[in-house]
């Protein structure tokens, strides 16, 4: 780990110093040609150099993703560096296509926001080596820029372009799908590209050549886990939330656990104290555990408490549902409605089955 933003951890993955190595071995040749008699040790500075601020550039790009997200009471668990690029890694998917929009082109509006502050430098500078590495800056940030903002996943583009979508249709799968086209003509117009320049037998063919295969592969790899994880991610049509959620039974916390047990039968159970106040659901794992040497033990000692992040109400939209179940360490959540009165509890592994029996059909 770096450093944290907020809170956040910045880390380098292991294949960020192999980038960096290949991007400061194949650019050293290449100064000498900008700068005549330069000799091989300060070619290699000069191009080590720009490939830390190549990956100080590509940290304020995932920043300002990181930044935005935040803002929006998105939770961000990491940022990470690695060999082509960065990833803010948030904890839980946009809930509003506005939320995904603007996080999405947070990342391209500070790359070019660098890369104009290091243009305006450049008439700042004398020449030589510090005028050669602001120029690189500016355009390797405007560059930066204008390859995310292509309309493909998992591109910052293909997230605008999913968001606009999900916005016109109200179907965040919708966007996705269109957004993993996106992706596929990205992928195809890169390998079209380094063809081209082998057909034409550029000064930087094979480097070209090397760097859009890559590179595609990347985008369909990542197009490919974003229509995955949409598809997890997805509430099936048709399925109601009153299909998988257990009735609920109330019974005393005091109860014996062995007849809290045998009266759930199935069922989910509020177990509720003499004051009215809620102690907890049963849970029925712990409950078999005591009813086996203390049967007559209240149930409010194998009782999973209620929390207001284990708490469902049954206006809230399916996605948001699996989003909230994925997010929180609980097996089972009370469901009520929109009085707060219990009307089921809905166990992760009924969830689970029924996203994936759908799936399947």
């Amino acid at each position: 780990m770096l450093f944290r933003v907020r809170g956040v951890p910045v880390m380098l993955a292991p294949s960020w110093w192999i980038g960096s190595v290949v991007v400061a071995l194949l650019y050293a040749p290449l100064v000498g040609r900008f700068l005549p008699g330069t000799g091989g040790l300060a070619s290699f500075g000069l191009a080590a150099t720009f490939a830390v601020l190549l990956g100080g550039s590509v940290l304020a790009h995932e920043l300002g993703h990181c930044v935005v997200a935040m803002r929006l009471n998105i939770p961000v668990r990491r940022v990470r560096l690695f060999l082509l690029g960065g990833l803010s890694e948030v904890g839980r998917t946009p809930r509003r296509p506005g939320h995904e929009g603007w996080v999405a082109a947070a990342g391209p509006a500070v790359s070019l926001a660098l890369g104009l502050v290091f243009a305006a430098a450049i008439p700042l500078t004398d020449g030589g080596p510090v005028r050669l590495l602001v120029v690189e800056c500016a355009v390797a940030n405007g560059a930066v820029a204008v390859f995310n903002l292509l309309p493909g996943l998992p591109l910052d583009g293909g997230r605008m372009l999913r968001a606009g979508v999900w916005a016109i249709t109200g179907k965040r799968r919708f966007g996705t799908r269109a957004a993993v086209v996106g992706g596929a003509a990205v992928a195809i117009g890169l390998v079209a590209w380094a063809l081209s320049g082998l057909v034409a037998g550029t000064v930087f063919q094979w480097l070209q050549l090397g760097v859009c295969v890559l590179t595609a592969w990347f985008v369909v790899m990542g197009a490919s886990g974003e229509l995955a994880a949409e598809q997890r991610h997805s509430w099936p049509d048709g399925l109601t939330l009153a299909e998988i959620t257990r009735p609920v039974l109330q019974l005393p916390a005091e109860s014996p656990v062995a007849d809290a047990l045998y009266a759930a039968a199935g069922r989910g159970v509020v177990l509720v104290r003499t004051d009215g106040v809620a102690a907890g659901l049963l849970d029925e794992v712990a409950a078999r555990q005591l009813a086996g040497h203390a049967p007559m033990a209240p149930a409010e000692d194998a009782a999973q408490l209620i929390r207001p992040d284990t708490v469902l109400f049954d206006s809230e939209t399916g996605e948001d549902i699996i989003d909230r179940v994925r997010e929180t360490a609980a097996w089972q959540f009370l469901v009520v409605d929109d009085n707060g009165t219990p009307s089921g509890v809905l166990r992760r592994e009924d969830l689970n089955a029924a996203l994936a029996a759908r799936r399947m059909a």
